[in-house]
């Protein structure tokens, strides 16, 4: 009995926070799945081998809280990259590595903002194209700032 009462105490949450759209500062269960990753040397590129809980998510509609670091200059767009990681510490600043950087293709462009936002969208996992980040958000759309 004891042990029910912990589950509901845990899941309640999940299901209260699961039916709105603004992201209130819990931890993000996605990330780290994201994180469990080896690379195999290729010819020409690491190759990303995905592990059984990624792979799990492949093409399954996903939302991820972030940092937005965008591909082109300007204010607005709807291509970008979300890390999980500050600015500061990204992986394009040499603290993370690839795992930690989500590409995103928003249905709707929005404007750039520093502050955490969350992202909802179909995860892709690429492992055969150098050209691409080796995660990529599909047919995406912004839920909103990140609430602390």
């Amino acid at each position: 009995m004891i042990r029910f009462f912990l589950i509901v105490i845990i899941l309640l949450p999940s299901f209260c926070c699961a039916q709105k759209s603004i992201y209130k500062g819990l931890p993000s269960l996605v990330w780290p799945k994201l994180y469990q990753i080896e690379f195999q040397k290729e010819k020409d590129f690491d190759k990303p081998l995905f592990t059984k809980e990624t792979k799990a998510l492949a093409n399954k509609i996903i939302s991820l809280p972030g940092y937005m670091v965008p591909f082109e200059n300007g204010m607005k767009g709807s291509h970008f990259m979300l890390t999980s990681l500050p600015l500061n510490a990204c992986f394009f600043c040499g603290v993370g590595g690839p795992e930690t950087i989500v590409e995103v293709f928003l249905l709707k462009p929005i404007t750039y903002t520093d502050k955490p936002v969350e992202i909802k969208g179909k995860l892709i996992l690429n492992n055969t194209n150098p050209d691409k980040m080796i995660y990529i958000l599909e047919a995406a759309e912004f839920l909103g700032a990140v609430e602390f």
